[in-house]
C-alpha cells in the first residue's frame, strides 16, 4: 500500500484544534460472549495466603552443555561518556575503489516474476514429499552463516553499531539512575531487571553479528546520551529501538546471504519486543500500528551516528550516507497531559532523536507523569489511551533543517551530505506507506506542512507511533521494497512522534 496524498496549505483552517476524542468501538465484535471477572471467577473460593516449598517432581541433574563465549561481558557500573572534542584523523564514509553511477536507475518489473496461482493447489512438481516447488536455500545445500557481498557486510556492520549502543545504553541507564529514581518514575526493581535482561540480550546479538562479519567487525565505542531523568532515558530508548528495528526491516530481504537474514530476523524480533516495552514504560500505546516500518540503511545511520562520541582507532567505518538533520520544532512532548500545548523545541537537545523534556524541567502542573487518570496519565502501563492525541491529521508541523557539511558520528568524522535539489515536499514514512505533503518554505532552511490523513487499510491511520519524515525535492512513487531509491532526493531527515 502506498499513499501519495498532497495536503494543500488551504486546509490549515481545518486543523485549528485537535479533533474531539472518538467514543465507542468501530468494530462490532462478538455478541453473547460470557464475561468472566476476577470476582466471579473467585466466587466461593479463597486466594492463596501461604507459599510452601515447590512440589516434589521427578528430575535429574543434567550435564552442563557448552556455552559459546560472547564478544562482550555483562557490564556493571558506568563507562566513559560525553561529547567528542578532538580532531578526526579521517573523514567521510567508507568508499569502494570505483563508484559506477551517481544513483541507481529505475527498471521495469522483474520479467521472471510472473507466478500466479488461481487454482489454490501446487502447480509444479514437488522436489520431495510435502515440499512445494520454489523457495531460496531449499535445495539441501549446507548453510553458510557469513555475509556474502559488500551490501551484506555494510548492512550487518551497521546493525552491529546499533547493537553496541543498545548494550551500552541499557547498562548506562541502570548505572546512572538509582532504584529510587526509577520508583519515582513509576518503575519498579522488576522493571530495572527487565532492562538489565535486555542488555544481556544485546551481548548475544553483538556476538551473533560479529561472528557473521568476521575479523573486521566493528567494536564497542563511546557514546553521548541526551537524557537527564529516567523518563527521558526510557523515551530515548523507545526512539532508538524504533529506528534500530526499522533499519533492519528495510534491508533484510535484500541481503545476498539468506542464512544471515534468517539469524538476523530471529534477533530483530527481540528488538521489537524491547521497543514495545520501552513504549509501555513511557506511558505510550505499546504498538499503535498494524505494520512496522522499514527504512533504508542511510536513514538508520543518520539517526544513530549523532549519539556515538568516538570509537577505537581502526574501527571499521561504514559506507552509508549521513543526511542533514530535520528539526521538528513543535514535535509533541510525550510527558504533557495536553500535547497540543507543547512549545517549540521541547526536547533535551538539538540532535535528531533527542527525547521530550520531563519534570522538573517541565512544570509538574503541566505533566502527565504522575497523573493516574484514564485518558490523561502517562505513567508506565501495559497500555494507555489518550483523550488528547500526541498529534492528529491536519496538524501544522514546523520544520527547520541543517545545511550539509556537518561533522557527526564517531570522532565527528562522518560528514552530512545531500544530493537533493530545492525542497518541495515532506515525505512521511510509516507502516507500509510513503505519503507526500506539500512543503511551504518560509525562510532559509525553514518551512511547514500538515500531518497527512492517510490510511494503510480502512481503520488503520498510516501516521502513528514513532515514525519517520524527510524533506525531499520530488514526490517519487516508491514502496517498502524499493524505498532506498528516495535517498538522492532527501534534503534532510527527522523523527516524528505521532499518535
Amino acid at each position: 500500500m502506498l499513499n501519495r496524498a498532497i495536503i494543500p496549505a488551504s486546509l490549515a483552517a481545518l486543523a485549528a484544534a485537535a479533533p474531539a476524542p472518538q467514543g465507542g468501538n468501530p468494530e462490532t465484535g462478538y455478541t453473547g460472549a460470557i464475561h468472566i471477572t476476577a470476582s466471579s471467577a473467585a466466587s466461593g473460593q479463597s486466594f492463596a495466603t501461604s507459599f510452601a516449598p515447590d512440589s516434589q517432581i521427578s528430575a535429574i541433574v543434567p550435564t552442563a552443555g557448552l556455552a559459546p563465549p560472547r564478544v562482550s561481558s555483562v557490564l556493571t557500573g558506568p563507562t566513559s561518556h560525553g561529547p567528542y572534542s578532538g580532531t578526526p584523523t579521517t573523514t567521510g564514509a567508507a568508499k569502494a575503489p570505483t563508484t559506477l553511477a551517481a544513483s541507481v536507475g529505475t527498471l521495469p518489473p522483474n520479467p521472471t516474476a510472473t507466478y500466479y496461482n488461481s487454482a489454490g493447489v501446487p502447480l509444479n512438481a514437488m522436489p520431495a514429499p510435502y515440499t512445494p516447488a520454489g523457495g531460496l536455500g531449499t535445495n539441501g545445500s549446507l548453510p553458510r552463516y557469513q555475509v556474502n557481498s559488500d551490501f551484506d557486510f555494510e548492512s550487518i556492520a551497521l546493525g552491529l553499531y546499533q547493537e553496541w549502543i543498545e548494550l551500552d545504553l541499557f547498562n548506562n541507564g541502570l548505572a546512572t539512575f538509582t532504584e529510587e529514581d526509577f520508583v519515582k518514575a513509576g518503575l519498579t526493581p522488576e522493571d530495572r531487571s527487565l532492562i538489565e535482561f535486555m542488555a544481556h540480550q544485546e551481548t548475544g546479538h553483538a556476538t551473533l553479528l560479529t561472528n557473521m562479519l568476521g575479523e573486521r567487525a566493528p567494536v564497542q565505542c563511546t557514546y553521548n546520551y541526551p537524557y537527564r531523568t529516567v523518563r527521558e532515558f526510557v523515551d530515548f530508548n523507545q526512539r532508538l529501538t524504533r529506528w534500530g528495528e526499522s533499519g533492519v526491516w528495510g534491508f533484510i530481504n535484500h541481503l545476498d546471504s539468506r542464512e544471515v537474514g534468517q539469524l538476523l530476523a530471529q534477533s530483530i524480533a527481540t528488538e521489537a519486543r524491547q521497543q514495545m516495552s520501552f513504549r509501555q514504560m513511557t506511558g505510550l500505546h505499546p504498538y499503535p500500528v498494524w505494520f512496522e516500518t522499514g527504512i533504508p540503511q542511510s536513514w538508520s545511520w543518520t539517526y544513530l551516528a549523532p549519539y556515538i562520541s568516538s570509537c577505537p582507532a581502526n574501527t571499521t567505518r561504514l559506507a552509508w550516507q549521513n543526511f542533514p538533520t530535520l528539526h521538528i520544532l513543535n514535535s509533541a512532548n510525550v510527558n504533557r497531559f495536553s500535547p497540543n500545548d507543547t512549545a517549540l523545541n521541547e526536547t533535551t537537545g538539538d540532535r535528531i532523536a533527542d527525547p521530550s523534556i520531563s519534570t522538573p524541567t517541565l512544570p509538574e502542573d503541566q505533566s502527565c507523569e504522575h497523573l493516574n487518570i484514564t485518558g490523561v496519565g502517562c505513567g508506565p502501563s501495559i497500555s494507555r489511551n489518550k483523550s488528547e492525541p500526541l498529534s492528529f491529521p491536519g496538524k501544522k508541523v514546523l520544520f527547520e533543517w541543517e545545511n550539509p557539511g556537518q561533522g557527526v558520528g564517531p570522532n565527528n568524522s562522518y560528514i552530512t551530505a545531500t544530493a537533493a535539489g530545492v525542497p518541495k515536499y515532506a515525505a512521511w514514512v510509516s507502516q507500509l506507506n510513503l505519503t507526500y505533503t506539500d512543503l511551504t518554505v518560509t525562510g532559509p532552511n525553514t518551512g511547514f506542512t500538515y500531518q497527512p490523513e492517510s490510511f494503510v487499510y480502512e481503520g488503520d491511520p498510516a501516521a502513528n507511533g514513532t515514525m519517520f519524515v524527510a524533506i525531499t525535492d520530488s514526490n517519487l512513487f516508491l514502496t517498502p521494497f524499493n524505498l532506498s531509491m528516495i535517498n538522492p532526493h532527501v534534503r534532510a531527515l527527522g523523527l516524528y512522534q505521532a499518535g
